[in-house]
């Protein structure tokens, strides 16, 4: 029995010994990464496959994903109206009648922007203008798109069919609409593409008329109030007003008669 006891303390012992034998001499075989490399670690058990050092790959992750996923230097262009363009603003924006109408389709741009909606997400935008005015409408919306600065909507005011008060109600920024000032028997400056309106929900159009405030769009009267504290509101302190002022345009909430919060126009030589 004390044989047989000690027989199985000495195979025990070896095999122990053995084992520590291996464990050294896989040690000193093992390969370590060189300097500067990372080491790949599997995290397959948890759905996931990692590269060390962690902080760096995930830094690199969110720099991707803030990525906007359009091309701003292509996607801000100006071009003439194509056929396709015509057909879509005939009968709306632009009037189909044989009286004679005083801007032709040659003198109006169209314009394509990116820019930010309330919701901070990139989105794609497009107007038309007069041709004397799309550079400066390209040079402004580039700078207020690298600044985020939010505006809702950018339509053509066709997707209205041409009527400005759903438009502005909707806060459609739009420019081209071939119309009459309201009230009168005038053309809009909007009529020959060289003004535009922002945001315009909460940026009214505001006047008094027999001491009775009336606010444009009708859907707006809670942002008539200019001395409240509410987003999206277009003053002098505003990059929007700022960049309209350097391009050489004029802002509708200086006029004195009324204020047209939302309104840029810029003076160009009309026909007769």
């Amino acid at each position: 029995m004390k044989r047989n006891r000690y027989f199985m303390i000495v195979i025990l012992s070896s095999l122990l010994f053995l084992a520590c034998l291996l464990m050294l001499f896989k040690r000193q075989n093992r390969q370590e990464p060189a300097e500067g490399e990372t080491e790949t670690i599997d995290f397959s058990g948890l759905g996931r496959t990692e590269e060390t050092p962690l902080a760096e790959n995930t830094e690199t992750e969110i720099q991707i994903e803030s990525e906007p996923v359009h091309d701003a230097d292509t996607a801000f262009y100006t071009t003439g109206l194509t056929e396709e363009l015509k057909a879509r603003i005939t009968g709306k924006s632009y009037p189909d009648t044989a009286e004679p109408i005083q801007i032709s389709y040659e003198e109006l741009a169209y314009v394509h922007i990116l820019h930010y909606d309330f919701q901070a997400q990139v989105q794609e935008g497009e107007l038309i203008c007069n041709q004397a005015i799309a550079q400066d409408l390209l040079d402004i919306f580039r700078e207020l798109y690298e600044h985020q600065y939010p505006i809702e909507k950018v339509w053509l005011i066709d997707a209205y069919n041409a009527d400005d008060e759903l438009s502005m109600a909707d806060n459609n920024t739009s420019c081209f609409n071939y119309r009459t000032v309201p009230g009168k028997s005038k053309l809009s400056n909007h009529s020959y593409g060289c003004a535009i309106d922002i945001n315009p929900l909460y940026n009214p159009y505001v006047r008094t008329k027999d001491g009775k405030v009336l606010v444009s769009p009708q859907n707006a009267g809670e942002y008539a109030d200019r001395s409240a504290d509410f987003p999206y509101k277009i003053d002098r302190e505003d990059l929007c007003y700022q960049l309209f002022i350097e391009h050489g345009f004029e802002w509708g909430g200086a006029w004195n008669s009324s204020k047209d919060y939302q309104h840029f126009e810029k003076k160009i030589q009309k026909p007769d």
